[in-house]
C-alpha cells in the first residue's frame, strides 16, 4: 500500500503542476541590447517569444492603433542565418499557411534586404516561396546586422486591416539558414520551429499559444521518464547488483529492489503512453528514432518486471542461463534508456537544466557504483588472501615422520 501511494503521488505530480499552469505566455521582457536597440526606433515594447531565441518588439500608434512598429531580433551567436521572418494570420488560430509574412534575407556577399511573401499550402509542401504582395500595408521594411550586438534585426512598420484586432493578432515568427536570392529555403522542422506561433495582445504583451496543453504535456512525458526509467530503474539494479554484499539490507533487499523497479516502471509506462499520444496527435513531426528505441525500452522492460512472476524455480537446471540473459538485458536496457533521454532532451530543446540535471544523476549513479564496486573487489582479494586457520590433514600411512630425516 505503501509503494503504491507512493507510486500515485509521483505520477499525479506532474499532472497537478500541467493543471495549474495555464497556456497563457509570460511577458519576459527582451535582453538589454535589444532594448537599447528598440529605443533607438523608438520602440517601447518588447518580449521574448517562446521558441527559437527570437525576441519581438512593437509600437502601436497612437494615433492609430492600426499602424504598428515592429522589431524581430535574434542574435546569431556565430550562426550562419540567412533568413528572418515575422507575420500576421487573419485566420482563427495561428499558423504557418495563410501568413502573411515579412522576411529579410541576409545574403553571402553581406547585403540584406525584406520583402512580403503569403505562405500557403504549397509552401508547406516545400514548392518554392517568392515575394508577393500582402494585404497588409508594409513600410519601411528593413534587415540589419548590429555588429556590437551581434543581432539581426527586422523593423517594419505596418497598417493592418479592419479585420486584424491587436487584442487578439495571431503571429507567427521563423528562422532559416539557406536562401537563393529573394527565395528563402526550408526552415528546420524541429519542435520549436514547428511551435513558433502564438496569439498576442499588444495592448499588454500577453499571449496565448496554440498546442500550450501539447507542450505541457512534453515536459510531463519527458519528466516522467527521466524520474521513472531514467532514475528508479537504474536505481533498483544497483540494489540487485550489490545488496547481498556490502550492501547488506537483510531481508529489505529484494523488496526495495521490487519496489524501485516497480515504481520506475509504472512511471516510465505512464511517460511512454503520453509520448505515443502526442506522436499520434502531431501532423507536423516524426521522430521515427526516438518512437523505436521507446517501444524497444517498453517491451523488454515490461519482460524483465514480469519475471517477479514468472522467473524459473533456483532449483531448476536452466536458472543460470536465464539470470545471464536477465542481467544481461537490464543492463542493455540502461545503455539504451540514457541514449533515449539524451535524444528526447535534443529533441525537446528545454534549457540547458534538463541535461545537467540529468547528467548529475548519471554522476551520481556512476560515483556510488564506482565505489561500491571498488569496495567489493577490495573486499573479496582481502579475504582470498588471508591465511587458511583450519588444521590441514595428518601425515599418512608410509609418510616420512617429522623430524624422521628420511625423505628428500
Amino acid at each position: 500500500m505503501a509503494s503504491a501511494a507512493v507510486t500515485s503521488f509521483i505520477v499525479f505530480t506532474p499532472f497537478l503542476f500541467l493543471i495549474l499552469n495555464s497556456s497563457t505566455a509570460h511577458y519576459i521582457p527582451c535582453s538589454e541590447s535589444l532594448v537599447e536597440i528598440a529605443q533607438g526606433k523608438n520602440i517601447s515594447h518588447c518580449k521574448k517569444l517562446t521558441t527559437l531565441g527570437v525576441e519581438f518588439g512593437w509600437e502601436v500608434s497612437k494615433h492609430d492603433e492600426r499602424q504598428v512598429d515592429i522589431l524581430v531580433s535574434k542574435r546569431l551567436n556565430n550562426a550562419e542565418m540567412m533568413w528572418l521572418a515575422w507575420g500576421v494570420n487573419p485566420q482563427v488560430r495561428p499558423q504557418m499557411v495563410g501568413t502573411r509574412a515579412i522576411i529579410g534575407i541576409r545574403q553571402l556577399n553581406g547585403s540584406a534586404g525584406a520583402r512580403t511573401y503569403n505562405i500557403t499550402a504549397d509552401t508547406k509542401l516545400g514548392c518554392r516561396l517568392q515575394p508577393s504582395e500582402i494585404d497588409v500595408q508594409v513600410k519601411n521594411m528593413s534587415l540589419d546586422y548590429v555588429a556590437s550586438f551581434d543581432y539581426l534585426t527586422l523593423h517594419a512598420t505596418i497598417v493592418l486591416p479592419s479585420s486584424y484586432n491587436i487584442s487578439r493578432l495571431n503571429h507567427v515568427w521563423q528562422v532559416g539558414y539557406g536562401a537563393q536570392g529573394a527565395e528563402p529555403a526550408m526552415h528546420p522542422t524541429a519542435l520549436q520551429n514547428v511551435d513558433s506561433t502564438e496569439t498576442i495582445d499588444l495592448k499588454n504583451g500577453s499571449a496565448q499559444h496554440v498546442g500550450g496543453f501539447a507542450r505541457h504535456l512534453r515536459k510531463v512525458h519527458g519528466v516522467l521518464n527521466i524520474i521513472g526509467w531514467g532514475t528508479f530503474l537504474p536505481a533498483g539494479v544497483i540494489i540487485a547488483r550489490y545488496f547481498p554484499y556490502p550492501l547488506e539490507l537483510g531481508a529489505y533487499r529484494y523488496h526495495l529492489h521490487v519496489a524501485c523497479q516497480i515504481i520506475g516502471y509504472n512511471l516510465g509506462v505512464v511517460g511512454w503512453s503520453i509520448g505515443l499520444w502526442l506522436g499520434q496527435a502531431s501532423k507536423d513531426y516524426k521522430f521515427k528514432v526516438h518512437r523505436i528505441f521507446s517501444i524497444f525500452i517498453f517491451t523488454f522492460t515490461t519482460l524483465q518486471v514480469l519475471a517477479l512472476r514468472w522467473k524459473p524455480h533456483k532449483t531448476d537446471d536452466y536458472r543460470k542461463y536465464w539470470n545471464m540473459y536477465h542481467h544481461f538485458l537490464g543492463y542493455a536496457l540502461l545503455a539504451v534508456i540514457s541514449l533515449n533521454i539524451f535524444h528526447g532532451i535534443d529533441i525537446l530543446k528545454p534549457d540547458h537544466s534538463w541535461k545537467r540535471a540529468y547528467v548529475g544523476i548519471l554522476g551520481v549513479f556512476g560515483v556510488i557504483v564506482t565505489a561500491l564496486e571498488i569496495f567489493t573487489w577490495a573486499k573479496y582479494l582481502t579475504e582470498d588472501k588471508e591465511p587458511k586457520t583450519s588444521p590441514g590433514p595428518g601425515p599418512g600411512p608410509g609418510d616420512p615422520k617429522p623430524g624422521s630425516g628420511r625423505g628428500c
